[in-house]
């Protein structure tokens, strides 16, 4: 249960980081991260590591995507 807990809030962090894809929008970041940094956490309590492993590629990607920004853009 708490595998499918971690997966949906992967999603909405997904749904989430798709906006500040967009140029002069990353600074969205800062507020999505964290979201996926829970999902990480509730995937870890879970006996399968689908639900963290989603959410870890999430931090990894938006947080390479902050980086190329400065953390701003």
């Amino acid at each position: 249960m708490l595998n499918l807990f971690s997966i949906v809030i992967g999603l909405v962090a997904l749904l989430l980081g798709i906006v500040p894809f967009l140029p002069f929008f990353a600074w969205g970041y800062w507020f999505v991260i964290p979201i996926a940094i829970v999902g990480a956490a509730v995937g870890a309590l879970s006996s399968r590591d689908t639900g963290r492993n989603l959410n870890l590629i999430l931090i990894l990607i938006f947080g390479l995507r902050l980086m190329l920004g400065g953390g701003f853009i």
